[in-house]
């Protein structure tokens, strides 16, 4: 699948979403995936710093005693 094809799968899955929802459901379901992707960021930057093929960096600052 090409880039904008991706995009418009996306936009088209937003819009069966939103169907028939109200305005307040729609903000709330848009603010659940925002924070579903700002976790998954927080996860993978955490994993890219403290991942396995770091653990010669600084443990402490990873968690780890």
């Amino acid at each position: 699948m090409k880039s904008c094809e991706f995009a418009v799968s996306i936009s088209a899955l937003a819009c069966c979403i939103a169907e028939g929802k109200s305005p307040e459901e729609i903000a709330l379901i848009s603010s659940i995936f925002m924070q579903l992707g700002d976790t998954l960021s927080t996860i993978a930057a955490r994993d890219a710093l403290c991942g396995s093929s770091n653990l010669k960096r600084d443990e402490e600052s990873c968690g780890k005693k």
